[in-house]
């Protein structure tokens, strides 16, 4: 299968190399993290030394009761990193879901996460 389809459009899979896979890539970000977000999902991020981003989704019961809701708040936070991971410096990124985000328009939750890329993007804390 080739990197591009017949559109032209690059491949927009989300392969394992950009996901956080287990609980100790987790907790390490969790122990020091930088942090972003507002309304809608809380972002938590940290430099990773390799050569791209890499993304972790803890949505939790807490926060939307509904699976449907949980579900759709990780499509979005997946569809959102998948056009920008390009575009991010070396990090790992977590995304928590924030109060309210269940009922909160999918174009605000993609405008949330916009502004967390961009504030990611801009950190001086992270080498680009």
């Amino acid at each position: 299968m080739s990197a591009t389809d017949t559109t032209g459009r690059s491949d927009q899979r989300f392969p394992r190399a950009r996901r956080l896979t287990n609980s100790g890539q987790f907790q390490r970000i969790f122990a020091e993290p930088l942090k972003t977000g507002r309304g809608g999902y809380v972002v938590l991020y940290r430099p990773n030394g390799l050569t791209s981003a890499r993304l972790g989704l803890a949505i939790s019961k807490k926060c939307a009761r509904r699976s449907v809701d949980r579900s759709r708040l990780k499509r979005i936070a997946r569809e959102s990193f998948r056009l920008n991971w390009q575009r991010l410096p070396s990090v790992d990124v977590v995304v928590l879901c924030a109060r309210g985000a269940p009922t909160m328009p999918s174009q605000r939750l993609f405008d949330t996460l916009e502004h967390a890329w961009a504030t990611i993007r801009k950190s001086p804390c992270v080498d680009s």
